[in-house]
């Protein structure tokens, strides 16, 4: 399986965390789905000096880049303006 770390911020506007906090449970309900199929490794919500979620981490693996890229299509933060600035490079955990 292919692997790759998902950095991203969310928007910066007045709304961004209302945009967050609507698609979140679609999100996590995703991120569940990943896990039971083995394509999730680690992630969560990068936080402010107040703690307050302002984007996210991912790590994830799939068996190609466009089964990579079919998630990445459909996953809601991207789709529901969420994510705003997305970082996705390949990654290799350590074997430790």
């Amino acid at each position: 399986m292919k692997q790759y770390v998902v950095v991203a911020q969310d928007g910066r506007d007045e709304e961004a965390l209302d945009r967050r906090m609507a698609a979140r449970p679609e999100h996590l309900a995703g991120a569940k789905a990943l896990k039971a199929n083995n394509n999730f490794i680690v992630g969560g919500a990068m936080l402010d000096d107040n703690e307050k979620m302002i984007g996210s981490v991912m790590i994830v693996q799939f068996e190609n880049d466009e089964k990579m890229q079919e998630w990445y299509d459909n996953e809601p933060y991207i789709r529901d303006g969420v994510w705003k600035f997305v970082e996705v490079m390949p990654f290799r955990v350590a074997n430790i």
